[in-house]
């Protein structure tokens, strides 16, 4: 949107036009010109091209898990699109878990698979619990898991969301780790949604 309009100077009109006299202050027309901008991200100091990251829209990874027997465990995501959860420019992480019965489910976050890096680093420790200390420790702290939930209770045939918060930040290869606490084989499945 372009317009025009009157801004002081501390200068005459006449003086700007080089005439020898120098009276002070007057009002000269400026041109505004007003562009939206749109920033989409950075080039950091590597060089590199770093786009703004947003919240994930809808969840992905969705994965099945069928019968899987009491006390057992599964890995979640375990797709080919998706062998891992990058939280690379990400805070928070919600999971969303669907079971085939009213019972209780185990959580942990773990280390992705051994076949996915971790930056530059290969192999990582597959399934190795995730261990992190809080910006709140005291100073004797030692590391604890970042996710460790014995029991929550999960609804038969529905969805139930659970959102980690600044826990698993940056992680660059992360599974969850679930283990069945029912006394009967179950069904799952699970998908996840990241948050910045």
């Amino acid at each position: 949107m372009a317009r025009k309009r009157k801004v002081y100077a501390p200068f005459s009109l006449t003086s700007e036009a080089g005439v020898a006299q120098t009276p002070v202050e007057g009002y000269i027309d400026v041109d505004q010109q007003i562009y939206p901008t749109v920033n989409t991200g950075t080039v950091n100091e590597n060089g590199t091209w770093a786009g703004v990251k947003s919240d994930d829209e809808d969840f992905i990874g969705f994965t099945k898990f069928e019968a899987v027997a009491s006390s057992g465990t599964f890995l979640g995501p375990d797709t080919n699109n998706h062998p891992k959860i990058d939280m690379t420019g990400f805070t928070d992480l919600q999971i969303a878990i669907k079971s085939s019965r009213s019972d209780t489910i185990h959580i942990d976050a773990v280390f992705g698979p051994d076949t996915e890096s971790f930056a530059n680093l290969t192999p990582i420790a597959a399934a190795a619990p995730i261990r992190i200390i809080t910006t709140s420790r005291t100073p004797d702290e030692t590391f604890d898991d970042a996710l460790d939930d014995a029991s929550e209770l999960l609804v038969a045939d529905a969805w139930v969301v659970f959102t980690i918060l600044g826990r698993v930040k940056g992680q660059k290869n992360l599974q969850i780790k679930m283990t069945n606490n029912a006394g009967d084989p179950t069904n799952f499945e699970f998908a996840y949604r990241r948050l910045v």
